[in-house]
């Protein structure tokens, strides 16, 4: 059995229903899923498990969390490296350009990452919900 982890760092909860999606998908994938807070996740805790799954809403200027979640990301990329990997979250503003930011900086570390990032505007409906489990999928 895989060991899948899901982190995630939320302001209005959106970012946490994509984690507990992503988790269901893993769990019905047959891997352990364990979800994390960002500040709860370091490069130790990454070491255990197989496959990770990052999420995190943009923020800003269509960036990741400066505060939280951005300096944990970049702490973990070299115990990520050679996992699984899969990206999500949310936005309010724009068209998702810091998904499609993140993405190139996650393969130019070089992260493996199973599918596209999964992005929903706004809180996620039940289409961004399903491509959260398929992404937790993808990851068991």
């Amino acid at each position: 059995m895989s060991k899948t982890a899901i982190v995630y760092w939320t302001s209005t909860g959106n970012t946490q229903a994509m984690a507990n999606a992503v988790a269901a998908g893993a769990a019905a994938g047959g891997a352990q899923a364990d979800i994390f807070t960002a500040a709860q996740f370091n490069s130790a805790v990454a070491a255990e498990y197989d496959c990770i799954a990052f999420g995190c809403p943009a923020m800003g200027a269509e960036q990741l969390e400066e505060s939280e979640f951005e300096p944990m990301f970049n702490s973990v990329k070299a115990a990520a490296s050679g996992k699984k990997i899969g990206i999500f979250g949310s936005y309010g503003w724009g068209d998702g350009e810091w998904m499609r930011t993140w993405e190139d900086d996650c393969r130019s570390s070089g992260l493996s990452l199973v599918s596209d990032g999964v992005v929903c505007n706004e809180s996620p409906d039940d289409g961004a919900l399903a491509e959260c489990e398929m992404l937790g999928r993808a990851l068991a």
